[in-house]
């Protein structure tokens, strides 16, 4: 289940307009995402820790996440190293690692770590209705802002059908094990969840234009930005174009 755990905060940057939060989110993730200087990634990590302590948020859900993420990245610490050549640093049996190998894994997770933090202290603090609004009136087409919504929506509905057809096979003496009859069980229960899945999108869509709907979805909060919300874009701003400019000058 989708949990907004950050999203129930009363920080001033809680307060900030959305939109302008998903804009420095995404600004920032992007010069990151392209960078190529390990001093870039290393003021951006700081920037994005400063950022999330500032806003005040819990350490512990950082953590959690950042276990998660890293989780994945160790993979590439067991490839990169011992398949990218160059001079070796690290002679491990038959196995090899070089300098451009460690160093591109260690850019790649500088770079995962500053994104995914800016963007728990950014994005993760507003909900997911407050993100399809926001998105939408930054110009994203109305479709995909639907299907975000949507999506959020009923992805609760699928999880409690699936539960409930679990619970009714468990109660007929279904027990899973590593056989064709667990596998076809299995298959049967997505494959009814689909056509229940269908059959709901249907009721849900004729009881939208019914109620009048022609495309679009409208909000109920309407954004303003003050002069608060201006001055943290602004700040945000400059910040990643000394980060931009910092790339250029480690690059030249």
């Amino acid at each position: 289940m989708i949990r907004e755990s950050l999203a129930d905060t009363r920080t001033a940057l809680a307060r900030v307009d959305p939109r302008f939060r998903v804009v420095l989110a995404i600004a920032f993730s992007v010069v990151v995402a392209l960078s190529r200087a390990m001093d870039v990634q290393l003021v951006a990590l700081g920037i994005a820790g400063g950022l999330y302590l500032g806003a005040g948020l819990p350490l512990r859900v950082l953590v959690r996440r950042l276990v998660v993420v890293n989780g994945f990245i160790a993979f590439l610490w067991l490839v990169l190293p011992f398949s990218v050549p160059g001079p070796v640093v690290l002679d491990v049996g038959f196995l090899q690692a070089s300098s451009p190998g460690i160093m591109h894994a260690l850019q790649i997770t500088l770079k995962a770590n500053a994104i995914i933090i800016v963007c728990m202290a950014l994005v993760a603090t507003m909900s997911v209705i407050i993100l399809g609004n926001a998105l939408q009136s930054l110009g994203v087409p109305p479709k995909i802002c639907q299907l975000l919504l949507m999506t959020y929506r009923y992805i609760f509905v699928f999880e409690e059908e699936s539960g409930r057809m679990h619970r009714a096979a468990v109660l007929r003496g279904f027990t899973p094990t590593t056989s064709m009859h667990t596998y076809r069980t299995y298959a049967y229960m997505v494959g009814m969840i689909l056509v229940r899945a269908w059959e709901r999108a249907r009721r849900v869509h004729a009881a939208m234009i019914c109620r009048g709907f022609r495309g679009r979805l409208y909000g109920l909060t309407t954004y303003r930005a003050v002069a608060g919300d201006w001055l943290f874009f602004a700040c945000g701003a400059v910040v990643i174009v000394l980060l931009g400019i910092l790339e250029l000058a480690g690059c030249s």
